[in-house]
């Protein structure tokens, strides 16, 4: 069975991006979002966070541009809907003191059903919450897998990039 990847967080970062879980693919290779069919890295570039695109092997990088990356159940499946209910109620306080302790300004969850289990709410729309988390602003953007194909590379980037545009406006407020 692969290993559990290692979060790449650090303390007061912008956005820490939240996966469900990780896959197997990037599990194996020991890197975020290494299926070739995921658009995490493209989406996030295209949006506005990094100044080009990072390769999987290069996950590391990504706290250069003030972004962080991490799952919330450490278990990697082939496919999300593997996990149980169970599974995220039972990291929801370890995940929520994680986020705590790196106070990032944002957790930006990667698809509905990790925020959902989280808050115990089954209405979840897309974007910007009103509760925090942790002391994060919360936002739920769809996921980049490959296998979600409800979602276009032009609709991805565009709602990342609403979220790109509210770190702007954070940091110009501080």
């Amino acid at each position: 069975m692969a290993d559990a990847l290692p979060d790449i967080i650090a303390g007061q970062l912008e956005v820490v991006f939240c996966g469900i879980n990780p896959g197997m693919t990037a599990a194996a290779a020991g890197h975020h979002f290494a299926g070739r069919s995921n658009r995490f890295w493209r989406v996030v570039h295209l949006a506005g966070f990094t100044p080009e695109e990072i390769l999987p092997e290069n996950d590391h990088t990504i706290l250069r541009h003030r972004c962080g990356l991490t799952a919330v159940v450490e278990r990697p499946t082939a496919r999300a809907d593997q996990l149980s209910a169970q599974e995220f109620i039972a990291v929801a306080a370890h995940f929520e003191q994680k986020i705590a302790r790196y106070a990032p300004r944002f957790v930006a969850f990667l698809g509905k059903a990790a925020y959902s289990a989280l808050s115990g709410r089954r209405e979840i729309a897309w974007g910007s919450q009103s509760t925090a988390l942790g002391g994060a602003a919360v936002w739920v953007l769809p996921n980049p897998s490959g296998r979600n194909r409800a979602f276009s590379l032009d609709q991805l980037v565009s709602a990342y990039s609403q979220l790109y545009r509210a770190t702007e406006q954070s940091q110009l407020s501080t």
